[in-house]
């Protein structure tokens, strides 16, 4: 058995982490001590103690107890659990630990929903990804979510030197772990107290005459510092973490996200995210950053991994330290708005490709005025249809490219700029 498993907690007390949840008065532990159980669901990264609150809860409850896990649970398996309902066993009601819910399809997480409505069965779920995008809304609505965090070192450090310990008594050793040895695996192992069990279980077998050295603990820490998965929810975190650092002009923070996804071997999410950011975030405040980054995306995936490093770098820290303006991101979603609302009037006579006028043309001829045939190249005539003529959708961004573009055309039109 996983020492995680030996030690599991059996009461609140035991249970590291998740203070905002179990301390004193807080929510989730109020509910508890009630003894009144309703519908849960736990949602937060692995390892880091909704099992083992589930479970605790469970003992807790004069209710028949039944567990399933999402990713091997079957139809049959529900069927068998709601069988009971009108047994013997059944007869205070039903406590139902449901693993990793997301992997239960629609259908199978409906066929629960009539008896999580009466109350005959009390679900407990847990799972990894965002409930608002995998649990059936019709669960989720009958549910209270709890969101569980990754631990914290200074609460990873406990169990640390629990699992030390319970090794110790199991195996009749006493072993000698430094406090940095039990820093390094607690910021080795990325909030996950699974994790950290594991290594410390390692770190207890390759202990030398019972003393764990630093150099074993690195050795046999899993690398973990970053949690990653390029479908979950960490995935989008870590992107949108990068992207507002970049805004904020943050180049160290923005160095940072960048290093976490360089290290996972995420380059092409790196990679995509840097090239929205040159247009969306810099933009046309430093245009140029737009084909630089694009330059060193491209020497990035040829390069590969670990030469790419040197080019992404370049990128995050060109568009960081780079003025900023975001005025023709929102040009364009103004104009996508109009159209999508219906603005969409007929193209005005001049700017139409005809070269002819039928018979029941007003106006004969085309009357396009071309802008190279004038002064700077500019003639004033209308452009847009008829009811939108005077729509404004671009407005200059307060930097020293768009500031000298709005004083040239404001000189050439005559008329000012926005």
């Amino acid at each position: 058995m996983p020492l995680a498993d030996k030690i599991r907690p059996e009461s609140l007390e035991d249970v590291v982490g998740q203070a905002h949840l179990l301390g004193e008065g807080k929510p989730l532990r109020r509910i508890i001590e009630t003894g009144k159980i309703p519908n849960m669901i736990f949602y937060g990264p692995s390892g880091v103690g909704k099992t083992t609150v589930a479970r605790i809860i469970a003992n807790s409850a004069n209710m028949r107890l039944h567990k399933l896990n999402g990713t091997n649970a079957s139809t049959a398996d529900i069927k068998n659990i709601t069988a009971e309902l009108d047994t013997f066993l059944g007869s205070n009601g039903i406590l139902l630990y449901l693993d990793e819910i997301q992997y239960l399809n629609k259908k199978q997480q409906q066929s629960l929903l009539e008896y999580i409505e009466d109350g005959s069965i009390t679900l407990i779920a847990s799972t990894t990804e965002n409930p608002y995008f995998y649990v059936y809304n019709a669960i989720l609505s009958r549910s209270t979510v709890f969101e569980f965090k990754q631990v914290e070192p200074v609460e990873m450090a406990k169990a640390v030197r629990r699992g030390f310990s319970a090794l110790g008594k199991e195996n009749g050793a006493e072993y000698d772990v430094s406090d940095e040895v039990v820093n390094y695996i607690c910021h080795g192992v990325g909030g996950d107290v699974r994790k950290c069990l594991n290594t410390v279980e390692l770190c207890a077998l390759s202990a030398e005459n019972g003393v764990v050295s630093l150099d074993t603990a690195r050795e046999l820490t899993q690398r973990s510092n970053m949690r990653y998965d390029r479908d979950g929810d960490q995935h989008y975190d870590l992107l949108s973490a990068l992207q507002k650092s970049i805004r904020g002009s943050d180049e160290n923070a923005a160095l940072h996200y960048a290093a976490r996804l360089i290290d996972a071997g995420d380059i092409i999410s790196l990679s995509r995210r840097l090239l929205v950011i040159a247009s969306e975030d810099v933009g046309l405040a430093y245009p140029q950053a737009i084909p630089i980054v694009k330059a060193c995306v491209d020497s990035a995936v040829q390069l590969g991994l670990p030469e790419a490093r040197i080019p992404l770098g370049d990128a995050v820290v060109l568009l960081a330290t780079s003025p900023k303006s975001n005025s023709a991101y929102l040009a364009i979603d103004e104009a996508l708005a109009d159209v999508r609302n219906g603005a969409n009037g007929d193209f005005p006579r001049h700017l139409q490709n005809k070269h002819y006028d039928g018979e029941g043309a007003e106006i004969k001829g085309q009357n396009y005025l071309y802008p190279h045939d004038f002064p700077n190249h500019y003639v004033k005539q209308q452009y847009l249809p008829d009811d939108i003529k005077d729509k404004v959708y671009y407005h200059f961004g307060d930097n020293k490219l768009e500031n000298a573009a709005r004083e040239y055309w404001a000189k050439i039109k005559g008329d000012g700029q926005k």
